[in-house]
C-alpha cells in the first residue's frame, strides 16, 4: 500500500509491532478551538476519502478539551465508524475521560467500537495492533 499523509502529517498506514494503524496529533493546540476544530474536519475529511478501515490512537496531550471540542469529536468518531476498528485516546484527564464517555453513550447506545484510554502512547499503539483485546 502506498504511504499517504495526513492534514496533520501522520504517516498512513503508519507500521507497528507487525500491524497497521493511523495516529492523529491533536495534541498541543492549547486554548485554540478554532485551529484544533479545523484540523479535526481536514483528518476527517481525508479518513474518508482515503481510509480502510483501520485502528486509531489520537493525541490530546497539551490542548484543552472544552465541551464543543469534546462534543465535535465525538460527532467525528460516529461519522467515521465504518472507517475505523478500535479507538485509543492519549493525553486526557479523568475528567475530559468522564465527559467524553457521558458524550459517547448520549449519542448512541452503544459506541460502534472498542474505546480505551492511555497514558502512554506505545502502550495504546500496541493494544490497537494486538490480536486478542479486552474492552
Amino acid at each position: 500500500m502506498l504511504l499517504q499523509k495526513s492534514p496533520g502529517g501522520s504517516v498512513y498506514p503508519y507500521y507497528y509491532k507487525g500491524g497497521t494503524l493511523l495516529g492523529l496529533h491533536y495534541g498541543s493546540f492549547f486554548k485554540d478551538e478554532e485551529a484544533l476544530l479545523a484540523r479535526m474536519w481536514a483528518e476527517e475529511q481525508f479518513i474518508t476519502n482515503s481510509v480502510r478501515q483501520t485502528p486509531l490512537w489520537i493525541d490530546f496531550y497539551e490542548t484543552k478539551l472544552t465541551d464543543r471540542i469534546l462534543d465535535e469529536f465525538s460527532s467525528s468518531m460516529l461519522r467515521l465508524q465504518k472507517h475505523l476498528t478500535r479507538l485509543a485516546i492519549v493525553g486526557c484527564s479523568f475528567w475530559d475521560k468522564r465527559r467524553l464517555m457521558k458524550l459517547f453513550k448520549k449519542s448512541v447506545r452503544e459506541f460502534p467500537m472498542p474505546v480505551r484510554f492511555f497514558r502512554d502512547p506505545e502502550q495504546a499503539k500496541t493494544w490497537l495492533v494486538s490480536e486478542t483485546f479486552k474492552d
